[in-house]
This record gives C-alpha cells, sequence and structure tokens, in this order.
C-alpha cells in the first residue's frame, strides 16, 4: 500500500509518499504526478521518500522518470538515499 499526501504552495508542489512504491501503486503516482503537473505552472517538484519502506523495480523506474521530468527526489534513509543517488547517475 502506498500513501500518498499532496501539497501546493504558490512556489512548490510537494508529494509525500509512504509505504510501498510497488506493483499497482506505481500507476497510482504516476496517475497523481500527471494530473498535478498539467496545472503546476513551472513550480518547484519535491517528492519525498522519507516514509517509503519497498520501492520495487517499477518504483525505480518511475522516480527516474519523474526525476527527469523535474522532480527533485528527497530522502533520509540510507537506502532511499542510496537508489537517488544511483538514479541521478541515470540519463
Amino acid at each position: 500500500m502506498l500513501k500518498i499526501a499532496h501539497t501546493e504552495t504558490v512556489n512548490e508542489d510537494r508529494w509525500i509518499l509512504s509505504g510501498h512504491l510497488a506493483g499497482l501503486w506505481v500507476a497510482v503516482l504516476r496517475s497523481c504526478w500527471d494530473q498535478v503537473r498539467g496545472r503546476s505552472r513551472g513550480r518547484r517538484c519535491v517528492i519525498e521518500l522519507n516514509d517509503v519502506t519497498l520501492i520495487d523495480e517499477r518504483g525505480e523506474g518511475l522516480l527516474g522518470e519523474l526525476k527527469a521530468e523535474g522532480a527533485e527526489l528527497v530522502a533520509r534513509g540510507v537506502y532511499t538515499r542510496h537508489l537517488i543517488e544511483n538514479l541521478k547517475g541515470r540519463k
């Protein structure tokens, strides 16, 4: 299960994820991203992964896509920070 909380300010859209970014939940996050990004008007986009406990291969792929589309990925945990660093090396 994945919980997605979205907050919006004048300068920023922020998605706060909790749980598993895996399986069908990957498509749910993609859908939420697409809906908000269409109306974000150039605001900074941040995806918080602090409370994500599992990311499968599809979830990693989506994070790479969202990063390429302008998302800033942030995390506290060692595993998740390592994953983000590896995404930075991808083209």
